[in-house]
């Protein structure tokens, strides 16, 4: 089968791998019909992840066909069609049981493009399927779907739920990418009365206003601290979401938090940051972080199938499977080609 193998810091390359085959009696295989390019991906690619290893296939997004179940997976059958979640998770230890699935103790969590072969391929090994995959509805856009892999609950669990977003809240969120507008699109759940958008590509804060961003700044000069505290009275945001996993971007959430404020990060840093404690220790902030639980995936779904959320509009680009090279090159651009999500398709 074709496949997207990491060799290593910069080093990405389409291959021919063996088709998976089913390890443990709760696998499914899964032809992948749609997949798409996360920013890990991109920190991957880049060498910020380490547990990546070379020879891994990437891609931890992407909806497809169960071709093959194993003798313990009840819930799905071959021929279903299913979403797959970037997270893997038993269901049954007590990390599971607490609903933190992305630390699931029995060998789940991130786990796919990561420590086994990701979805950016032809076939994928999902283990735990029955926990794992979810049905699609029928008449579902799939396209819509591969959003709910991974950036809808990442924005909305890691930035919103996190970061405690109520009716009447100031927030800012820094980073105006896929999962940045993801945390936009969610926070709208809520009713704040203010949702900033911090970023330096002037046509992700357009997009950024259409989706319902009350203002905008562009970050291009260095300005954007100034400019949040100028817009909030010098008070600050309740809520800045830090969507983009860099120092700079970490810098300018401690900056603008108000006192009794949240900064709820969801980027991947492959770099330390400095935590302003000296400023930060009296001002009564709740700092959180974390990977995605995927917890909030069924009700999600749900919005998704109603149409009260629309993350289809997130998708710029569309590629084959043979043209994914493309596809990074494109999605590594974003500013110049004017990326958000691509689609990689294996039809």
């Amino acid at each position: 089968m074709k496949a997207l193998v990491y060799h290593g810091p910069g080093k990405l390359a389409l291959e021919e791998k063996p088709k998976p085959v089913l390890k443990d009696p709760t696998d499914a295989l899964v032809r992948i019909t749609r997949t798409t390019i996360c920013g890990t991906d991109l920190h991957i690619k880049k060498g910020d992840v380490p547990t990546v290893t070379a020879g891994r296939i990437l891609g931890h997004e992407g909806v497809g066909i169960i071709e093959e179940v194993g003798a313990s997976v009840s819930n799905f059958k071959v021929g279903d069609r299913v979403l797959i979640s970037c997270i893997s998770s038993c269901g049954r230890c007590a990390n599971c049981k607490k609903g933190m699935y992305s630390h699931c103790q029995s060998g789940g969590g991130w786990i796919l493009g990561n420590l086994i072969d990701g979805t950016q391929a032809e076939y994928v090994r999902i283990p735990f399927a029955d926990n794992s995959l979810y049905p699609i509805p029928a008449g579902a856009d799939e396209e819509a779907l591969v959003m709910l892999s991974d950036i809808l609950p990442t924005g909305f669990e890691c930035g919103v739920l996190n970061g405690q977003v109520k009716p009447g809240d100031t927030v800012a969120i820094v980073g105006g990418g896929p999962i940045g507008l993801a945390a936009l699109l969610t926070a709208q759940f809520y009713s704040p009365a203010e949702i900033i958008m911090v970023d330096i590509d002037a046509n992700r804060l357009k997009v950024a206003k259409k989706f319902g961003a009350t203002q905008i700044v562009n970050n291009s000069e260095g300005t954007a601290v100034a400019q949040v505290m100028a817009m909030t009275e010098n008070r600050g945001v309740d809520v800045a979401i830090e969507a983009i996993g860099i120092p700079e971007s970490f810098d300018v959430c401690q900056a603008i938090v108000t006192a009794g404020g949240h900064i709820a990060n969801i980027g991947v840093h492959g770099k330390p940051v400095q935590l302003n404690i000296d400023k930060l220790w009296s001002h009564n902030i709740t700092l959180t972080t974390g990977l995605v639980d995927t917890v909030t995936t069924p009700m999600l779904l749900k919005t998704v199938m109603s149409g009260k959320v629309q993350p289809k509009k997130l998708v710029t680009h569309h590629f084959a499977l043979k043209d994914v090279m493309k596809a990074y090159e494109t999605f590594g651009n974003a500013m110049k080609e004017r990326a958000l999500k691509v689609i990689i398709t294996n039809d």
